[in-house]
């Protein structure tokens, strides 16, 4: 057999160039500095190229080296993805979940998420961190995470997905004004730049655009929130109105506000909620009985809403 670099040294090379700084990378790996740079070196020298380029200041990774580092992480990954298959065999409701989850989801479910596990599966803990889809997809796709609750539809090409529920959009305005819009809603009617909505980067505001089928960008205010609740906060200064997702209601943000939510014209819109995990993840079981339960949690809120 080839004498094959050690998982280890490839384990280096991956920090390093997530750090692209040796002393940052070697606290990251546990190690000492001159132990992260001799992996590195043993690992150039078994395979017979330059993986990075040194002087006495400052590095750069060679085109070979960027390969190698992407190569790497996906070998990683699928041994993380291997000793969680045999680590769990036959009992797939424990051990560790690390669970990404966007930010119009995450404040109005995960907490639920999180006390049913507790409850039901007391073996399986879950880290939970919020982002962005964009930035999710990418850290699931690297290993550093295992499972993703977003807002479908997103592009999950080379992951698998599980759809756990819906969550419909409401029209949510100032009481005041909602007395004065004619009823049905026609968005045609609304003043210019009276939709307030958040910034391009959440996904929720090209899926209420989409669902609630809004072409007239006249009507959209150019300033764009970083979360629901400065949405809330601006709609409750009587400045207009905007879309928020059932669960978020369902959850209280409309609380001690003078606001109320109506239901937009046409057809129901809503957002799809679902899981997404990597292909090669051998915790399909864990996966799908955690995406059960969080449906159960979903069609529960549903009939109290």
């Amino acid at each position: 057999m080839k004498h094959l670099p050690s998982l280890k040294n490839l384990y280096y090379l991956v920090n390093l160039y997530q750090e692209q700084n040796f002393n940052r990378a070697a606290k990251l790996c546990h190690v000492s500095q001159s132990t992260l740079s001799s992996g590195i070196q043993n690992l150039e020298e078994q395979l017979g190229h330059q993986l990075i380029e040194r002087d006495h200041k400052s590095f750069i990774f060679t085109a070979i080296g960027e390969e190698v580092v992407q190569r790497s992480r996906k070998l990683l990954t699928d041994v993380d993805d291997l000793v969680e298959l045999v680590k769990h065999q036959g009992q797939p409701m424990t051990g560790d979940i690390r669970l990404g989850c966007i930010p119009t989801i995450a404040p109005f479910l995960l907490s639920r998420v999180v006390r049913l596990c507790q409850q039901d599966y007391p073996d399986l803990t879950l880290f939970l961190k919020e982002d962005t889809t964009e930035r999710l997809l990418d850290a699931l796709g690297k290993g550093e995470l295992d499972l993703l609750l977003l807002a479908l539809p997103v592009d999950t090409s080379g992951y698998h997905s599980m759809k756990v529920g819906i969550d419909p959009f409401k029209l949510v305005m100032h009481k005041e004004l909602s007395g004065e819009v004619r009823q049905p809603i026609d968005y045609k009617a609304l003043p210019d730049e009276s939709i307030f909505l958040l910034q391009s980067e959440h996904c929720i505001t090209g899926h209420a655009i989409s669902a609630c089928r809004l072409a007239d960008s006249d009507k959209i205010n150019p300033f764009a929130a970083t979360s629901l609740h400065t949405l809330v906060q601006m709609v409750n200064s009587k400045l207009g109105t905007t879309f928020l997702p059932q669960m978020a209601i369902d959850a209280g943000i409309l609380k001690d506000t003078d606001l109320t939510a109506l239901t937009p014209p046409g057809e129901a819109p809503y957002r799809d909620i679902g899981l997404v995990w990597r292909q090669t993840s051998s915790r399909i079981m864990t996966f799908r009985t955690l995406g059960k339960a969080i449906q159960g949690l979903l069609e529960q809120a549903e009939a109290e809403s």
